[in-house]
């Protein structure tokens, strides 16, 4: 049994016996059935140049940098954000492949209207 504090811009993401889901926590004890994973919230840029077409099929480049991180004031939100980043570092390959899917697809449907 150990008692975790998370830094300033860290959360505890709590799992095991006795928590039906993921407790999230910035101080708590954690007992040798559970497992705790520590978490950044700071934002962090993701800079990408996207090739895109205009709805006159004029291809072009777009620089874009984008900036990602949770809501801290939505339990939700934070929640959501766990569940998905935690397990992955922030520069991971994986990561940096879900945002720049997510970036082109919706850059495309702006420039295409």
């Amino acid at each position: 049994m150990s008692y975790r504090v998370a830094r300033a811009s860290e959360y505890l993401a709590i799992t095991g016996g006795g928590i039906k889901d993921i407790k999230l926590a910035k101080k708590s004890w954690v007992f040798p059935w559970q497992s705790c994973t520590v978490f950044d919230v700071s934002p962090v840029n993701y800079t990408f140049e996207v090739q895109a077409m205009s709805s006159e099929k004029l291809p072009f480049v777009i620089p874009a940098v984008f900036t990602i991180g949770p809501r801290v004031d939505d339990p939700h939100a934070l929640l959501l954000y766990a569940m998905l980043m935690s397990q992955h570092d922030k520069h991971s390959n994986h990561v940096n492949e879900l945002v720049e899917g997510v970036i082109e697809g919706e850059t495309r449907v702006l420039v295409a209207s």
